[in-house]
């Protein structure tokens, strides 16, 4: 009954701050691995996402960088459009598109405009 009293009071993030910073002042890397450990050995029994959460809040953690687009333009990668394949629409196309039944004022209208200019080219 004690060690359950004793357990309720214990604050779990806490303990894996107090070991994440002892272990930074060692000069060791604080891992969630080797904080359960520690703390298991103490009796605390914790998760590991709640350690590597506890370590991302306190700045030990990296986030994950993007990796840079391989290929393609630079405004493109930064837009987050794709090339397409030939004989796909883009979404410049669908953008492209939409600025078109805007101008016409409708769909329709853009469609019609759209049949006339093949009459015209045949």
């Amino acid at each position: 009954m004690v060690e359950k009293k004793v357990a309720k009071e214990l604050n779990k993030s806490a303990e894996i701050r107090k070991v994440a910073t002892s272990m930074k002042e060692k000069g060791e890397k604080p891992r969630p691995v080797a904080i359960i450990a520690v703390l298991k050995k103490q009796g605390v029994e914790v998760s590991s996402p709640q350690v590597s959460m506890v370590l991302k809040r306190m700045g030990f953690r990296p986030r994950r960088r993007r990796k840079a687009a391989a290929t393609g333009s630079p405004s493109a990668a930064a837009s987050g459009v794709r090339k397409t394949v030939s004989g796909q629409i883009s979404v410049e196309d669908l953008i492209a598109a939409k600025k078109l039944v805007s101008h016409f004022g409708g769909a329709e209208r853009a469609m019609a405009a759209i049949s006339a200019l093949r009459r015209f080219e045949s």
